[in-house]
């Protein structure tokens, strides 16, 4: 009986040890044989670095757009506005919505006190008529937005040369520092374009120097 108990021991010995034995050649057989064990799940994506691509539109975002100027709503000053932007660059962001901001133009040149040389419809006293087809300067966008914030004797210094010549009392005092923003400056152009339909036709036209 002794016999038999211990031959059933060394058995259950010896098939536990066999198994153990079964188990760690079954786990040591992926580096045996070069099959990489399982990966780890993947960590989601870093974070980008700062100033890297992925962070570039927010801070890029006007040189992805192209760089155009101008848009509606812009807070810069008319006189930043110009020093950034090279001759012929500045574009009214209104010119296709002009009777829809007419009257807040309206309002904001009767504000700066515009009315006072030019009359509250535009139709000229103590300096020329807005109304009328004599642009002592020309009057696409770009022109009129630096004559309204430099003044005509800086235009003039800045190279714009009068292109044709009205009855004028003095200069056209210089108003970038008396608007705030652009944004402004560019409702009172349309409001112009709304009481010289003539005009809008002469938005984008280049700027062309007199022969005389």
């Amino acid at each position: 009986m002794r016999q038999i108990i211990v031959a059933l021991l060394v058995g259950i010995v010896g098939v536990g040890t066999w198994m153990w034995r079964a188990q760690a050649a079954d786990e040591a057989a992926p580096a045996a044989s070069g099959t990489p064990a399982p990966a780890a799940a993947p960590a989601g994506p870093a974070a980008p670095a700062a100033g890297s691509e992925a962070a570039a539109p927010a801070a890029g975002g006007e040189a992805a757009s192209g760089g155009a100027c101008c848009k509606a709503g812009d807070t810069t000053p008319p006189l930043d506005l110009i020093k950034a932007t090279p001759q012929a660059g500045l574009h009214n962001p209104y010119n296709s919505q002009i009777d829809a901001i007419a009257d807040e133009g309206h309002k904001k040149y009767l504000s700066f006190g515009c009315n006072g040389c030019h009359g509250g419809g535009g139709g000229g006293g103590m300096c020329p008529p807005l109304t009328n087809d004599t642009w002592v300067y020309q009057g696409d966008d770009d022109t009129l937005f630096r004559l309204i914030s430099l003044g005509s004797d800086a235009l003039q210094k800045a190279g714009y040369p009068r292109v044709k010549h009205e009855t004028v009392v003095g200069p056209m005092p210089p108003f970038g520092g008396i608007i705030k923003t652009s944004d402004d400056l560019w409702k009172v152009v349309a409001w112009i374009r709304s009481v010289n339909p003539n005009s809008v036709k002469l938005e984008s036209t280049p700027y062309a120097k007199p022969n005389f």
